[in-house]
C-alpha cells in the first residue's frame, strides 16, 4: 500500500483528491495538511511514501517547504499538485527535490499513475519539462534569463511582474524594503533588463504569471 500525505489549504480539494485515490485500492492517504507548517509536523511525525504538495499554501510553501521536507525525509517522494503552470515552477521544484509536477488541471488517471510512478522510484514530468531538465546542463550562453536566478529572486520577480510593490513585497515575505530593492537590481541585471515595463513585458510573453480565472492560454 502506497501511503500518501495531501497538502493543500483547501478542504474541498483534499477531498476530492482523497476521493480519487479510495477507488485505486493500492493508495491510501494517511495524512493531510493544510499549511506548511501542518506538512513538516505530518513528515516529523509519521511515515509516508509520497507526499502531494501544493505549492501555494499559507506558511512555509513551494520551493522552501520541498526543501524542508527533504531535509527532514531525505526517502519522502514529492510529487507537486500546483495551480501554477509548468513553465513557471516544474524545473525549480524538481531541482530542489520533487520527483514530479502536475497541474490541477491535469486527469485523475495522471495523478494515479504520478504516485504510483514516483513511489516506485521514477520519476514523473512532461516531455517539455523533461527539456526544460536537460537544457538546464546547457551552457549559460543558451539558458532563459530567468532560469539564471535564485529561488528567492524568482520569487520576488513574479511579484514585481504582478504588480506588487517593493514594500507590499517586504511584508508579505516579511524582509526588509531594502532587502527586496537589492533583490530588484539583482534581478534586472541578471535579466538584461532595463526597467519594470520591460521585467513585465518578459513574464507575459514567457507565460510565467498565472493566467486570470476563465482566460484560455
Amino acid at each position: 500500500m502506497i501511503r500518501v500525505l495531501l497538502a493543500d489549504d483547501h478542504a474541498i480539494v483534499r477531498a476530492g483528491l482523497r476521493e480519487i485515490l479510495a477507488d485505486t485500492g493500492d493508495i491510501a492517504v494517511t495524512g493531510e495538511a493544510a499549511n506548511g507548517q501542518e506538512v513538516l509536523a505530518r513528515v516529523f511525525t509519521q511515515d509516508f511514501d509520497v507526499a502531494v504538495l501544493d505549492m501555494s499554501m499559507p506558511g512555509r510553501n513551494g520551493i522552501e517547504l520541498i526543501k524542508l521536507v527533504k531535509a527532514e525525509k531525505p526517502k519522502l517522494r514529492i510529487l507537486v499538485l500546483s495551480m501554477h503552470s509548468e513553465e513557471q515552477y516544474a524545473v525549480r521544484a524538481l531541482k530542489a527535490g520533487a520527483s514530479g509536477y502536475l497541474t490541477k488541471e491535469s486527469a485523475a488517471d495522471q495523478l494515479v499513475a504520478a504516485i504510483r510512478r514516483i513511489a516506485a522510484g521514477g520519476a514523473y514530468v512532461t516531455p517539455e519539462t523533461a527539456e526544460r531538465l536537460a537544457l538546464g546542463v546547457a551552457p549559460r550562453a543558451v539558458a532563459e534569463a530567468h532560469t539564471l536566478l535564485s529561488d528567492r529572486e524568482f520569487q520576488v520577480f513574479r511579484m514585481i511582474a504582478s504588480g506588487a510593490s517593493v514594500g507590499q513585497i517586504a511584508r508579505e515575505l516579511s524582509l526588509s524594503v531594502k532587502t527586496i530593492s537589492t533583490h530588484k537590481t539583482r534581478i534586472l541585471e541578471k535579466m538584461e533588463l532595463a526597467n519594470q515595463a520591460e521585467l513585465i513585458r518578459y513574464a507575459l510573453e514567457h507565460h510565467l504569471l498565472d493566467e486570470p480565472p476563465g482566460s484560455s492560454k
